[in-house]
């Protein structure tokens, strides 16, 4: 009996294998094109534009005057004292506005993560400020500051302070007011974050650790924080770059003053380059605000890591 064999001669297929193997290399690569070409032209480009205008004096409202002047915008940044007090500020404003939003967020987490009557709508309420945009919030914040119909015509009837003052007037209580307005929209965004993180931690550990004799704030401290730090890192560092961005709110709450009191590193390229037209300029600041962010961020996650590491 004669056996027919369906196996094909191992060299018959390598012909084609050969042909294909270009096609499977650049496979990856036309896939990507798409994703790469949206990149660089809402991404690259743009990065690129001001980079090209920073390096010139950019005005539109003067073209007679407009050309290419090197490094002379960013020599003018170095000595221009609103620059770095602008920079101070914004420094000040994502830090104290990053704490306060983690704490709060943090605690207001642990809370309605409990099961209590009303824990929906107690988190709908909660969650409601983060759906409401800049400047809606801002007008909200407006009425409320306002000296006549606002919060601060009940403290003079109460006799705390003078009818017909707003705390955004005055460069000392400015500061806290816009950071009461904010921590307002923002503390939901850590809450909703962490939220989600705590409800994936499983109640055996919890249960584990009260047969062992653990209290409660050892229980938070060893088990639950833990758990949350990734969930921490990334929530801290997006708000810190949107804090450091934030140019809504201050705008229209405060608009940089009074006095320059509340004015921010973007809060001051928007005053250049939409107000005063100074494009070349407002570049300048922009790739200023631009490195900074990316340096603190890289530090901040390379840190992030190495305390991971170190554990």
């Amino acid at each position: 009996m004669t056996v027919l064999s369906t196996a094909a001669p191992p060299e018959a297929g390598a012909p084609r294998q050969k042909r294909n193997r270009p096609r499977e290399r650049w496979t990856p690569y036309l896939l990507l094109a798409p994703a790469g070409a949206l990149l660089a032209i809402f991404l690259i480009y743009p990065i690129g534009s001001v980079v090209y205008y920073s390096l010139y004096k950019y005005n539109v409202t003067k073209p007679w005057d407009n050309g290419f002047i090197g490094l002379e915008n960013y020599a003018a940044m170095l000595r221009d004292d609103l620059f770095w007090q602008s920079l101070r500020f914004t420094g000040q404003w994502v830090v104290v506005e990053v704490s306060l939003q983690l704490v709060f967020g943090l605690a207001l987490a642990l809370v309605i993560n409990e099961t209590f009557v009303g824990r929906a709508v107690s988190r709908a309420m909660v969650f409601s400020p983060w759906a409401v945009s800049g400047v809606l919030t801002t007008t909200i914040w407006l009425l409320i500051y306002n000296p006549t119909t606002g919060f601060g015509r009940y403290l003079a009837d109460a006799g705390v302070g003078a009818y017909g003052t707003s705390l955004l007037t005055e460069p000392g209580t400015a500061f806290w007011a816009a950071v009461l307005a904010e921590l307002w929209r923002g503390v939901p965004f850590f809450a909703i974050l962490i939220l989600a993180d705590l409800q994936s931690i499983s109640g055996d550990l919890y249960e584990a650790a009260e047969v062992d004799g653990a209290g409660r704030f050892r229980r938070f401290w060893s088990i639950t924080l833990p758990h949350l730090r990734a969930a921490i890192i990334l929530s801290t560092l997006l708000r810190a770059v949107w804090e450091f961005n934030n140019v809504d709110l201050l705008y229209t709450l405060t608009g940089g003053g009074p006095g320059n009191a509340t004015m921010t590193l973007p809060l001051y390229v928007a005053r250049k380059a939409v107000d005063a037209k100074e494009f070349g300029y407002g570049s300048a600041l922009t790739m200023s605000a631009f490195v900074i962010l990316a340096v603190c961020s890289v530090t901040y996650l390379w840190l992030a890591r190495a305390g991971r590491e170190t554990e």
